[in-house]
């Protein structure tokens, strides 16, 4: 089998949680002579595709929030390069930025293969290759979607490519990227089952058009984004009653989940739910240590207000070490994902929720000078987060376009925390400088300070460096690094 990128099947530990879709003969054992032969290896080729996001996401934390005012370092420093991503130290040699470009383009590799492969099975029963080639297509748009965002233009490889080939494939504009990926989810969009005609964890029509109003939200096409999101509003999703209960494993496959990566307790596990938990563990949650790699930041807990149902659910203030009478201690640590488990947990975890969809609709609508209507989408989440309309936002709130935008990206910022939004709205909004420069990190109840920290953040790091081995293993001057690196 051809590979492409020279990237290796056998990703880095550091960004990988042992878990499956399936239990998959590897894809790198695999050649074309003896797959892609049937309906089921197809199947087994989608399963795949999903594979590389599945096992990607759990520490995409690590670059979409470590870097902005959500978390902070703790004193358990396990992840390599992650204390210079917090500092806003963005290096081409950092093993963060490889190993997630590795893994993307591995999926995009995996997604190209089925696409140039559906054709072969002569047995498909009525709608499996048009589901196959949805699948795939989506998943491909969502991988170019992360690289896009991530690192501006890239290498856009719709096949199979040799090594030698590969390395004379150089990075295409933004525009390129984006043209691909709206062409790959009005296809997704044509050909997918709704959620009731396809298993959970696998894309449906309404993620596609889900992820395909949030790419237009990107481009600031507002008539479009709006247009496709209006689509979803009648397929069934709605807010749950209560925010806490998306984070429960007994609650998974609810209406507000657009689309979510699947995992079960212990070797297709995921390790997100221990990542962000006190090192000593959890009493009555985890049976081993958690990882404490990060620690929740006083600048985002500060902006919970008290009756916001969200903060709860997100953040545990109070830490007593497990099978001890002390009294509790300040320590506040993220508990959003928390679930019983001793190494790996079962809690899938959202990708596209319908709170998104909503706040979406929110901002087409008010860039489209609707207002009203802008409003009262914003307050669908916000009065859910409060139990009632006594928080509800009105006119004055949002009088002019910056009032509107720091409103939403409040409203953004507790409802999707640590849930890999926040880079990347500062980022599209031109609001990272200006809210990265000055940060409080841990905070003293007793003296009822906070750890104020400032950083530099430059115009430039709006993209994430191009690994340098990947400048290196192409041919030389085809793969041009990003301005100020």
């Amino acid at each position: 089998m051809k590979r492409f990128l020279r990237l290796s099947l056998l990703c880095s530990s550091l960004w990988i949680a042992s878990c499956d879709v399936v239990n998959l003969d590897p894809i790198s054992s695999l050649t074309e002579s003896n797959f892609y032969k049937t309906a089921d290896d197809m199947d087994r080729a989608v399963l795949g595709v999903y594979n590389r996001y599945q096992q990607r996401l759990p520490r995409d934390w690590s670059l979409f929030d470590m870097p902005t005012d959500q978390l902070y370092m703790s004193a358990y420093r396990f992840i390599g390069g992650l204390e210079a991503v917090k500092n806003l130290d963005f290096q081409a040699q950092n093993d963060m930025f490889s190993s997630f470009w590795q893994v993307t383009y591995n999926g995009v590799f995996r997604a190209n293969m089925v696409l140039n492969k559906l054709d072969v099975p002569t047995d498909y029963t009525t709608g499996k290759k048009e589901q196959f080639e949805g699948e795939a297509r989506f998943m491909r748009a969502l991988f170019y979607f992360d690289l896009v965002r991530s690192f501006g233009g890239v290498p856009k490889v719709e096949g199979p490519l040799s090594v030698d080939q590969s390395k004379a494939v150089p990075r295409a504009s933004e525009k390129e990227i984006y043209d691909l990926i709206v062409a790959d989810l009005k296809r997704a969009v044509e050909i997918l089952p709704l959620q009731n005609k396809i298993a959970y964890g696998r894309a449906s029509k309404g993620a596609a058009l889900a992820l395909l109003g949030k790419v237009y939200v990107y481009q600031k096409d507002w008539q479009n984004a709006l247009t496709t999101l209006d689509q979803i509003t009648g397929m069934g999703y709605d807010l749950l009653p209560e925010y806490a209960d998306l984070w429960k494993e007994s609650n998974e496959d609810n209406k507000e989940t657009v689309f979510a990566m699947k995992y079960i307790s212990g070797s297709n596990g995921q390790r997100l739910s221990l990542d962000f938990l006190p090192y000593f563990g959890v009493e009555g949650v985890s049976n081993s240590t958690g990882g404490e790699v990060a620690l929740v930041a006083w600048s985002l807990h500060k902006k919970f207000a008290k009756e916001d149902s969200r903060k709860a659910a997100t953040i545990t203030e109070y830490w007593r070490s497990p099978g001890t009478n002390n009294a509790p201690e300040w320590k506040p640590f993220v508990s959003k994902f928390m679930a019983q488990t001793a190494s790996a947990s079962g809690l899938d975890i959202p990708v596209i929720r319908y709170a998104e969809v909503i706040l979406l609709r929110s901002e087409a609508l008010y860039r489209l000078d609707r207002k009203e209507e802008a409003l009262t989408e914003l307050n669908k989440v916000r009065s859910r987060a409060f139990k009632g309309i006594s928080k509800n936002y009105v006119a004055a709130d949002i009088a002019d376009p910056e009032k509107f935008l720091d409103v939403l990206l409040l409203e953004r910022e507790l409802e999707f925390a640590l849930e890999n939004q926040r880079w990347f709205d500062l980022v599209r909004t031109g609001r990272f400088e200006k809210e990265l420069a000055q940060q409080e990190w841990g905070y003293n109840p007793v003296t009822q300070t906070a750890h104020q920290v400032t950083l530099t953040p430059k115009p430039f790091l709006r993209y994430f460096p191009i690994p340098q081995n990947e400048i290196d293993q192409s041919n030389q001057g085809v793969i041009k690094q990003n301005d100020g690196y």
